[in-house]
């Protein structure tokens, strides 16, 4: 099972907010996850980005694979993979 770090939508329409999770690749965008390790909502100015550093860490030590948006946000949190 690969483990990829990514966003799930939580918004309503024209509303979105994401969470950060931990889910399993094969599942689909929205759908199960393991774990939640963040919000990011790009509305505020600036961006909304809270998330968990040591459940985020974990993973990635664990050899979860960040999305390229994650990874980003990775790098603006100043988060190393």
């Amino acid at each position: 099972m690969a483990v990829k770090l990514r966003l799930t939508r939580i918004g309503s329409k024209k509303n979105p907010i994401y969470r950060v999770v931990a889910a399993d690749s094969r599942s689909p965008r929205d759908g199960k996850f393991i774990e939640i390790l963040g919000r990011y909502n790009p509305q505020h100015e600036p961006s909304l980005i809270e998330l968990d550093e040591d459940k985020v860490k974990a993973w990635l030590q664990k050899g979860a694979q960040p999305s390229e948006t994650v990874s980003r946000l990775l790098k603006i949190k100043g988060i190393e993979k």
